[in-house]
């Protein structure tokens, strides 16, 4: 079976639970419940009472007309009739209620479960989705949920024919001990054929489990990836790749299903010989020279019995698979939850709003969205947040195999903008996603303001951060909810105002419908300028301390480039300002501009005592750079250089 679960390892962060652990879990979801779960206890209880006393008013019946057949009339059968029928329409009532009160609880359960994953889920770091395929996480919140969900209904289903059987042979114990215990022993042989599947059960479920998880994670891959298909041709090559993935799960689907079918025809050979042996006994039993006799009422009540009695011990198996498949769920919900993160914070130092009286070196003005004021009594605020950035001999990789980073140090001074420049791997991006808290550094220090970066409250930490990456994720909804995003108590009137400080609001004629346009999914609607315009007026709006630009300009129009720019100095002029730099505005008129190469600093300055300098920054502006420039563009245009370069 080697060849079928090729491909099929568990996740680095899947762990193994007991039975009886993952049980004990289980558990504490139900215990708020606990008045509902005692109500659907008692449903069980009284549905167990009714489906156990009707076989055995029958059986009572036939005894008592049989002794006396002159009482069998038209009026004594319709009674029994009523009766039976009664018996039946409570069963069918105390069902219902079980059933009402069952859903309640366990869509209740699944609600707080998928909450517990879901913030698990987006609550990890960055590493966490670079490891592991988006679609395979999004099965175990969705999908693996809803299976926990269906084996709970199915265990009160199963107790409920248990607590059947268990009231039928106290009965039956009152009738013919003899017969009553030659029944029993017959059971711990079912069970223990059933339960001895149980490992073989778990590992099945759990390989179905992960190959509809990698099937899942190729579709969403091949959807978002589409276009790229579309343009190399390559929708062939797509559908393989699917193909070999869903002939690999139908592979592990049979394999699964002809593992969990096999106990059926055992235990069907075991109910069958247990049958024979209780007729065979029941029918000797029955005879007057029999040692203990038993009327034939009695004998009619132990066969009615005996198939209450096979069919939750034959369903054993049904349910033996489902009850794994369960924990299998269950199983790799919690190990998502339990997944220590890599971004370890050893305190929860709060991290106050900038100071307008304590914008650094370029004298920044006041804030357009000042905090409201404390209200008497509350809490001291916690100190504002000046920006100031201290790298400390700090090393960071990504993986074991590689260091980004090997000994950097940098210090960033509150209000400073500066610009990190140098070819594609010299690790300008790490330390805008260090300063965010998106990874963990495995050595060094990284103080922000004096402070720990590991000691800071990383909620309140990161809302003095604004980030406008090179490709901007929008949300479905609006240009206005996008910008009002960071901020979701903004009113109008500060969504406007910030969209108005990126090139006065003039890219707002350009939407169909100004802030009210509909960006579509992941801003499909809108050009990569638009989009990257909107990010920027959402950094705007959430006013933070530190403002971080990795590359934002580096897919855009000119226009839309200089319309970014002009609500860039703004900007960064209030706040300290990391930019990873592909363009030249953002590197000439940096305070400081920070030369990298394989995770080191080769070079800082100015760009005129960088170029006055030469090395390698004057080679990175000659290169990248100098083209840019409006004046070497007009002279490729207007003059000479034109002429003889075209």
């Amino acid at each position: 079976m080697g060849f079928i679960l090729d491909g099929l390892d568990s996740e680095s962060y899947d762990r193994q639970y007991s039975d009886r652990d993952l049980l004990r879990r289980i558990v504490s979801y139900f215990r708020p419940h606990g008045r509902k779960m005692a109500l659907i206890a008692v449903m069980i209880t009284l549905n167990s009472v009714m489906g156990a006393l009707g076989p055995i008013v029958i059986a009572r019946a036939v005894g008592v007309l049989g002794d006396d057949p002159g009482r069998v009339t038209l009026t004594v059968m319709l009674q029994l009739a009523l009766g039976v029928s009664l018996i039946g329409v409570a069963a069918w009532v105390f069902n219902y209620i079980r059933q009402l009160f069952s859903a309640r609880v366990t869509s209740n359960v699944v609600l707080k479960l998928r909450e517990d994953v879901f913030n698990a889920t987006v609550a990890h770091d960055l590493s966490f989705y670079d490891e592991h395929p988006s679609g395979k996480i999004v099965s175990r919140v969705t999908s693996d949920t809803q299976d926990f969900a269906e084996v709970v209904n199915l265990t009160l289903n199963l107790l409920s024919q248990v607590m059947l059987v268990a009231m039928l042979m106290a009965y039956l114990l009152t009738i013919n001990a003899r017969l009553t215990l030659l029944l029993l022993a017959m059971a711990p042989l079912a069970a223990v054929l059933a339960l001895s599947f149980r490992r073989l059960a778990r590992r099945v479920t759990t390989n179905a489990r992960r190959v509809t998880a990698i099937i899942n994670a190729q579709i969403q891959e091949s959807i978002s990836g589409i276009l790229v298909a579309k343009s190399f041709r390559q929708e062939p090559a797509i559908y393989a790749t699917f193909d070999a993935n869903n002939r690999q799960g139908y592979r592990v689907g049979l394999t699964r299903g002809l593992t969990l079918s096999g106990i059926f025809p055992l235990l069907g050979i075991g109910s069958g010989l247990g049958t024979a042996v209780l007729v065979y006994a029941g029918g000797l039993a029955t005879r007057p020279s029999a040692i203990v006799p038993i009327a034939p009422a009695e004998w009619y009540l132990f066969m009615q019995t005996v198939g209450f009695f096979w069919f939750p011990i034959t369903q054993i198996a049904s349910f033996w698979s489902q009850f794994q498949d369960g924990l299998s769920a269950a199983e790799r919900v919690f190990a998502l939850i339990d997944r220590e993160p890599k971004v370890k914070q050893s305190g929860n130092e709060l991290v106050g709003p900038r100071s307008a009286g304590e914008q650094g070196s370029r004298g920044a003005g006041e804030s357009a969205f000042p905090p409201a004021p404390p209200l008497p009594g509350s809490p001291a605020l916690p100190p504002p947040t000046r920006g100031h950035i201290d790298f400390r001999h700090l090393r960071f990789s990504y993986t074991d195999r590689e260091v980004v980073l090997p000994d950097f140090s940098l210090d960033i001074r509150a209000g400073e903008t500066v610009a990190l420049v140098g070819h594609t791997g010299a690790g300008k991006s790490s330390i805008g996603k260090l300063i965010m808290r998106f990874y963990e550094f495995q050595g060094g220090e990284l103080l922000i303001d004096g402070r720990d970066v590991r000691r800071l409250d990383l909620g309140s930490y990161r809302r003095q951060i604004g980030l406008v990456p090179q490709e901007p994720f929008l949300f479905s909804g609006t240009v206005a909810n996008n910008i009002r995003y960071g901020r979701p108590e903004a009113s109008d009137d500060d969504v406007l105002r910030a969209a108005q400080a990126i090139s006065g609001g003039e890219w707002l004629a350009a939407l169909p419908a100004g802030l009210n346009t509909d960006v579509g999914e992941r801003g499909g609607n809108l050009s990569m300028g638009q989009r990257q315009l909107v990010a920027l007026a959402r950094v705007v709006l959430k006013d933070p301390a530190i403002f971080i630009l990795d590359e934002a300009t580096a897919s855009v129009d000119p226009f839309t480039e200089a319309q970014i720019q002009e609500g860039l100095r703004d900007i960064m002029r209030q706040r300290t300002s990391i930019v990873i730099a592909h363009r030249l505005f953002t590197v000439r008129h940096a305070d400081r501009i920070i030369v990298m190469r394989d995770g080191q600093i080769i070079q800082q300055g100015t760009h005129d005592a960088l170029m006055a300098e030469g090395g390698h920054y004057a080679e990175l502006y000659n290169t990248y750079f100098r083209h840019q420039s409006l004046d070497y563009i007009e002279r490729r245009v207007t003059g000479d250089e034109f002429r003889v370069t075209s």
